[in-house]
């Protein structure tokens, strides 16, 4: 029988730190939902995409449109 065990690496308190800055971010990045309308819109196929007026190209224009493209 094998007796296997793991102990996670210590981070020290600056890395600590700025993992949590980082999981912050993400959590903000993950919760706007222009981001998830880049996503699914980028699981469409071009002929989805075609059909709606878009290219792949177009996406992050379209999704931001009312914030960088008056």
């Amino acid at each position: 029988m094998a007796d296997i065990s793991y102990t996670a690496p210590q981070r020290s308190f600056a890395s600590g730190i700025l993992h949590a800055i980082g999981d912050f971010f993400t959590l903000i990045t993950e919760s706007n939902w222009r981001v998830h309308e880049a996503q699914r819109l980028q699981g469409m196929s071009d002929s989805q995409l075609a059909a709606r007026g878009l290219r792949r190209d177009d996406i992050p224009r379209f999704v931001f449109r009312d914030l960088f493209f008056n």
